[in-house]
């Protein structure tokens, strides 16, 4: 069964811009070139209700392989020491949704 994981950031006030500064030049790019952008469904931008957010939505074969990326992502120096610590401190929270398929409806 597909598990698709849902990650939402909210940033601090007026810090959108550099966070999306830094997705585009250091952490999407890092992302790519170890080949951990496979399971990423997209990126969203949040424009109305709980603003200064950004989403994130993964898709994975199973909890077996969702474990597995994320080790791969924490292991690599290039995302976590070029692009996350200069993302972390724009964080004001970070929620974390596992999610499963309903049985009927379209499934990216």
């Amino acid at each position: 069964m597909k598990l698709y994981e849902m990650r939402t950031y909210t940033l601090q006030v007026g810090k959108m811009g550099e966070a999306v500064k830094l997705y585009s030049e250091l952490g999407f790019p890092a992302l790519q070139r170890a080949g951990l952008d496979r399971k990423l469904v997209g990126y969203f931008q949040a424009d109305t209700g709980t603003i200064n957010q950004l989403v994130h939505l993964w898709k994975f074969d199973d909890d077996a392989d969702r474990r597995a990326h994320w080790a791969a992502l924490y292991a690599n120096q290039e995302f976590i020491e070029g692009f996350a610590a200069k993302f972390r401190p724009l964080l004001v929270s970070q929620e974390v949704k596992l999610l499963t398929a309903a049985p009927w409806g379209p499934h990216p």
